[in-house]
Parts: C-alpha cells; structure tokens; sequence
C-alpha cells in the first residue's frame, strides 16, 4: 500500500530541497540540489530562475513516479525578500534580482521624501531601512530607471508563489511574503501601504490568498492539493505555533539570531525599529514582532581568531565545558579584548557571554507586553551549552529549552495544508525540547 506524503520544495539561497513528509511529519525521502548563480545586466550575482524552474519540475517529476509514494499535496517554502517578474505569457522578463545588490541612496531618498520621512515610512511598514532588502524597491527602482521593463511586467511574484505558480498556473500573493521587511504592507491600516498604489506598484502584485489555500491540479493523472507557498521565516514558526498555546519566544539562531515574539500585537516604536526590530506577518495573517542580532557571524569570525591563537582546532570551542567559576571570575574582570586572556576556556566564556549580554538587550525588546512563559532557542546556539545556561539564568521567571525541529520550514510549509491532505491529527511531538 501507498504511504501517503506531502511534498516540500524548500528553496534556500545555497541549497535547494525537496522532502516527503508522511501523515506523522516524519521525513520520508529527502533529496537536494545546488547550482551556480547567474549575473543580472549590471554583473551582479543572483539566483538563475531558468535552472531553478528546470530543477522544480524535474525534483517533482521524479518523485511524482515513484511507486511507494501517494504524493497527495506540495507545498513550498523559500528565501524572501526577493521577486520574480513574470510578463504576459507566465515567464520572467527580468532577473531575480539579488537582495543584497546595493541601492541608489537618492532614489531611497526620493521615496522616502514624498511619504512621510525615512523613520515614520519604515515605521508604518514595520521594516528597517534594507535597500534592495525591502523587496518593493526593486519594483520602484525598475519603474524609475527601467519603465520600458517595468511596463512589460504583469506580476511581480514573490519567489515561494512563483514556484507555485510554475505548477498551478495561478498568480497569487502571500501574507507571509507580502509582511516580511518588503515596506509594501501598512501594518498601522493592515492593507497595501498608500504609496504602493500612489506610485502604481499595486497592480503589479496579484490577490493576495490565504497561506493555507490549496489549488487541486492533476499531476501524472492523479489530483493532488498544491499549496501558494510561505516565505521561510514564518514557516519556520508553524511547528512552534501548532505545538505550544502558551506565549512563547522563539530564538532562531544562525547567522543571524532572531527572537521572534507571535504574542506581542504592540505597535513598532521608532526606538525599536532603531535597535533593528521589524515585524514578520504569520501564515494566520497576525503580526510578529522580531528583533534581529548578528551574533552568529560574530561567534564564527571570533572562533577563527581563538583557533589561531591559542593554537587549537578551529571547532574547539564543542569541547569547553560550562564552568560557573569562571563566568565568576570574568564578572570582575577588566580586560576586554579576547586574546588578553591566559587560556581558550577563559576567552571562550568571556566571548559567550558578551553574546548572551546582546541576546538579553535584543530578546528584551520583544518580550515587552506579552506574557510570555517560555523561550526556546533552536539553531547552533541551542547546542552550545554555555551560551544556553547562561542564557537561563538571566530570565529566571521564564522557562528556557532548547529546541530542535527536523527541517522546521518545510515542516511548517506542510503543517499550513495539513487538512487538505493529511486525515491523522497533528501529532504532540514534532519538537525535541532540553530544559535549562
């Protein structure tokens, strides 16, 4: 008999995934792929859109005719703040422009002037100042340099919808892509901000659908339920959310570490927005606030400097052992620079803590107005045993764990269609918890 899946294309900048996931969310067959970036017409480096079409279609088809397998529904989940441009006939007629491509500050300037000033513009739109970062610039950068291009364009698809798109045929747009640091949403108004449509940028967007609709197509003559697709953050947060009712935390780290807060409904403040808060948009249309911190790509840069040092492996830093009497001794301590100390062990907990220092002034911006009784923290700092009961001891009200979920985004890509697919109940145990 059939196992019945769901499949996940799950679209990272550097790896492309696609996973089964059968009816108890356990991952059934994974397979993935990389391939080189394209130039746009100014040399810069972004995602090939023609090879990651060819590889969706192609990922698909080859589990689509594998026997054991009853594929009754696909969904996806991808990178954000990044658009393809499609034209008339459904393909793209401009590059996937890369987010990180710098930005003209006078055209920022001139968007920003005409609506209101840079900090009550990023405040409505819940979005710090990102340049290319903030999606819908791409839009009004093309409208502004390129309008023959611009003019061309029938729907600017965020990418988890254009890879929707490529096997419904349906445009659509997503709360979750549309919320997240793009300044097109007006979180004040909860619709389009009014310069979207003031500057025509609003009838490049298509329908905006629910994150839970499904479209039935027939695929290798069987109907299956495909799904519009979520931008990855807020995927990431559904295997949390299906879980746990009580307010809670969400610490994501990795190069980034973000504390995402699903229960704080208060509007972004012009100092949070400063100390680098933005709010995300849930697959349920509600509002996360979230505060980011760079702390990973600090952990990564300064680990180099002790392996070199100190003369050790550059993963050393897995064998340091917790030791309280030397979180004691650094308290007092006056030096400030990590290699002014006598060993790795003393460096290493003087670094990790100076972390902690940033996680607790960045987790405390979103912990305020919420009632919140848990942080969990999933990613590397989760498996770092210093940081974590640090970590706990400076929130002795809160309960703190840490949390692994297999493939949390495209899990929560599933999840998001789980009655269009899936007869079983949700199961109690998608998240392996460690309390600290």
């Amino acid at each position: 008999m059939k196992i019945p899946v769901c499949a996940v294309l799950d679209i990272g900048k550097t790896n492309k995934k696609l996973f089964l996931f059968g009816e108890n969310y356990q991952i059934v067959l994974e397979k993935s792929g990389q391939f080189p970036e394209t130039t746009d017409e100014d040399g810069y480096p972004c995602e090939d859109v023609a090879l990651l079409s060819q590889w969706v279609v192609q990922s698909l088809n080859e589990v689509l005719i594998l026997d054991e397998y009853d594929i009754r529904a696909i969904n996806f989940s991808a990178y954000g703040a990044s658009l393809v441009h499609v034209g008339e006939e459904g393909k793209p007629v401009a590059p996937l422009y890369n987010y990180l491509k710098p930005y003209p500050e006078a055209l920022k300037n001139q968007l920003y002037e005409a609506y209101g000033g840079v900090e009550e513009f990023s405040r409505k739109t819940a979005s710090p100042v990102l340049g290319s970062l903030n999606s819908a610039m791409i839009l009004y950068r093309l409208e502004n340099e390129k309008p023959d291009l611009f003019a061309q364009i029938k729907y600017a698809l965020h990418l988890p919808q254009y890879i929707s798109f490529l096997l419904t045929q349906q445009y659509v747009s997503d709360i979750t892509s549309i919320g997240c640091h793009t300044y097109l949403w007006d979180f004040d108004l909860n619709t389009y901000h009014d310069w979207v449509n003031q500057e025509q940028i609003a009838n490049k967007l298509a329908p905006i659908q629910s994150s839970n609709h499904v479209v039935t197509i027939t695929l290798n003559g069987q109907a299956r339920q495909v799904g519009v697709g979520l931008h990855d953050s807020s995927a990431a947060l559904i295997p949390y959310l299906v879980s746990f009712q009580t307010p809670f935390i969400l610490i994501s780290t990795g190069t980034w570490c973000i504390s995402l807060n699903p229960f704080n409904h208060t509007p972004l403040t012009q100092d949070e927005l400063r100390a680098d808060c933005l709010c995300y948009m849930q697959y349920n249309g509600q509002p996360v606030k979230a505060s980011r911190l760079f702390a990973g790509y600090q952990h990564e840069q300064e680990i180099k400097r002790l392996a070199a040092y100190f003369a050790t492996p550059i993963d050393y830093y897995k064998s340091v052992a917790f030791d309280p009497a030397t979180v004691q001794l650094l308290k007092t301590a006056v030096k400030t620079e990590l290699l002014d100390f006598d060993s790795y062990e003393e460096a290493y907990h003087w670094l990790i803590m100076d972390v902690v220092e940033q996680q607790i002034t960045s987790t405390t911006l979103v912990l305020k107005g919420s009632a919140v009784k848990k942080i969990f923290v999933d990613g590397g700092f989760g498996k770092n045993l210093i940081y974590m009961t640090l970590l706990a001891a400076s929130f002795p009200e809160i309960e703190v764990f840490a949390a692994s979920v297999a493939q949390a985004t495209s899990l929560g890509a599933a999840l998001s269609i789980h009655t269009s697919w899936n007869l079983t109940s949700i199961p109690t145990d998608l998240i392996d918890l460690k309390a600290y």
